[in-house]
C-alpha cells in the first residue's frame, strides 16, 4: 500500500516536472506582459474573468498600458435545435459571439476580429428547475471557453507583431491626415465667386 503511494506521488511530481497540466488547470504564456483591458459592460462576467486569468498568467493589466484589448460587443443567442415527443423541446443551442479590437498608441486600432462559441443542452419540460440549470451551465461553460480561446489568441502574437501592426497604423494615420490637410488647403485656396447681384429696377 505504502508503495503504491509512494509511486502515484512520484508519477505525479514527475509529471509536474515534464511541465503535464490537466487540460484547463493551467494557464496560457504570454509574450504580451502588460495589456489595457476594457469593455463596454466594465463590469460585465467575461471581462472579470478574463481580467483574473490574465493577471494569473502573469500579465499586468492597467489603464495606460502600451496595448489595449477592447471587448467592443458581447451577444448571446439561443435557438431550439429538436423537438422531444408532445412538443416539448428536447435540445437548445446557445451561442455567444464577443467581437474584440487590439488598440496601440494613440488608441489607434491594430486588429479586430470575433470569437464564437457554442453549446447544447437539453430541456426537459418536466423539469423546469433542472433545465432551467443545465441552461444556466451552459452559458457558464460558454463564457470560460470564450476567456480560454481569447487568451490563445493573445498567446498567438509577439510585441514583434504588435509593433510592426503598430506602425503600419502609423503610417495609415499620417497619410490620412496628410490627404485630409490637402483637401483643406485645396479648398482653401479655390476662389469663392461673390454672390450675384440683381441689378435694382
Amino acid at each position: 500500500m505504502i508503495k503504491r503511494n509512494l509511486l502515484v506521488m512520484g508519477l505525479a511530481v514527475l509529471l509536474s516536472a515534464c511541465g503535464f497540466q490537466l487540460r484547463g488547470t493551467g494557464t496560457s504564456e504570454l509574450a504580451i506582459k502588460e495589456l489595457d483591458l476594457s469593455a463596454r459592460n466594465a463590469y460585465g462576467e467575461t471581462v472579470t474573468q478574463l481580467r483574473q486569468v490574465l493577471q494569473s498568467s502573469g500579465v499586468k493589466v492597467y489603464t495606460g498600458a502600451p496595448y489595449k484589448l477592447v471587448l467592443t460587443d458581447e451577444q448571446e443567442s439561443q435557438r431550439i435545435l429538436s423537438y422531444a415527443g408532445a412538443g416539448r423541446t428536447g435540445e437548445y443551442q446557445v451561442t455567444t459571439v464577443l467581437n474584440y479590437d487590439i488598440r496601440g498608441a494613440h488608441d489607434l486600432p491594430l486588429m479586430s476580429d470575433k470569437l464564437e462559441v457554442q453549446k447544447i443542452f437539453l430541456h426537459d419540460g418536466n423539469n423546469l428547475v433542472g433545465s432551467d440549470q443545465e441552461a444556466s451551465t451552459a452559458k457558464v461553460e460558454t463564457r470560460r471557453e470564450l476567456v480560454q480561446r481569447m487568451m490563445l489568441r493573445l498567446s498567438q502574437l509577439t510585441p514583434t507583431q504588435l509593433d510592426q501592426l503598430q506602425q503600419t497604423a502609423d503610417a495609415k494615420a499620417k497619410a490620412e491626415a496628410q490627404a485630409l490637410e490637402a483637401a483643406q488647403k485645396a479648398e482653401a485656396e479655390t476662389p469663392r465667386q461673390s454672390p450675384v447681384q440683381i441689378p435694382q429696377q
